[in-house]
């Protein structure tokens, strides 16, 4: 986590608001999570290595089309996205902190949770969109595959679809995406048939749930599909996109889960981890809106974590 998170402006109005991570670190220093965190400023990374892994991810048109919006004080990608003076710059710290993460948890394998902002599963190789700037888990997963990492999986529980993610992975077999999210919905892709291509095809799983989908519903299908494809890839690094929006309270979906949703989905994942990963997992918030069912899912994730 970093004070600098919170530069990002967005609007008074707008739902990606830094008063997510405020609310988050409140609940976190103040509930039983307090005396058992260790609370790491990014550093190993520097900027403009964060830049590097970002040129390797995204056009250089595109990264000039952010960085430019940000000097001249601001504007947006699309309606949805804002950039602000300070966009670019706590982009690219928020890219420290993921790689960060990674290096944390392939030397110690003790797990790792990246409370930063922008989210990122919506960014395309050459744009950004709903509300996100870069693609971190990308830039994460190919960081991870560069330091000896052979086989990725990202595991997507964002309420929407993480569409760039996908696109940047849909043609590889090192890195296996996986998304369960309500559908139809934003950003329309995520369908069952979207199982990627050439010498990625196989290794996209989309797991669509419709609006007013509850535990149940979600649970089974982990347990009879996700589960199952983990277990075949043999994954030995999970990178999770933690987005916490299909809390029955959130604002922007139709989904019906609650905080102990969570706590099942983290366990299963940790028991993934435990198998062929050596616990490597490295969890990275997402969405979520409603800010105190975001601050408590978050909480009861990061139990199971530091349980595990």
């Amino acid at each position: 986590f970093s004070e600098r998170f919170l530069e990002h402006k967005t609007g008074r109005f707008h739902p990606e608001s830094p008063q997510r991570l405020t609310a988050i670190k409140e609940r976190l220093m103040t509930g039983v999570c307090k005396n058992k965190l260790q609370w790491l400023e990014p550093k190993s990374i520097e900027e403009t290595q964060a830049l590097y892994w970002v040129e390797n991810i995204h056009h250089s048109s595109y990264i000039d089309r952010v960085k430019t919006i940000a000097s001249r004080g601001g504007g947006k990608l699309d309606e949805d996205t804002p950039v602000s003076a300070q966009s670019y710059d706590v982009a690219l710290w928020a890219i420290s902190a993921w790689l960060d993460g990674v290096n944390q948890v392939l030397s110690d394998s003790q797990p790792c949770f990246i409370l930063a902002r922008p989210p990122g599963h919506h960014a395309t190789a050459n744009s950004g969109m709903g509300f996100c700037l870069f693609s971190n888990a990308a830039i994460s997963a190919y960081y991870a595959l560069s330091k000896g990492a052979k086989k990725v999986a990202i595991l997507d529980w964002d309420v929407h679809h993480g569409n760039g993610t996908q696109e940047i992975f849909y043609s590889d077999s090192s890195v296996f995406y996986i998304s369960i999210h309500e559908y139809p919905f934003y950003p329309g892709s995520g369908s069952k048939y979207e199982i990627g291509e050439s010498e990625g095809e196989g290794f996209t799983l989309n797991c669509p749930l419709s609006a007013g989908c509850g535990e149940k519903d979600y649970l089974e299908i982990f347990h009879t599909e996700i589960i199952p494809v983990l277990h075949s890839f043999r994954p030995e690094l999970i990178l999770i996109s933690a987005g916490f929006d299909a809390h029955i309270a959130d604002p922007l979906a139709n989904l019906n889960l609650s905080e102990n949703t969570y706590v099942e989905l983290t366990q299963q994942i940790c028991n993934i981890a435990e198998l062929f990963s050596k616990g490597r997992v490295v969890s990275v918030l997402e969405g979520g809106y409603n800010l105190q069912a975001l601050s408590k899912c978050v909480q009861k994730h990061l139990e199971v974590l530091m349980n595990n």
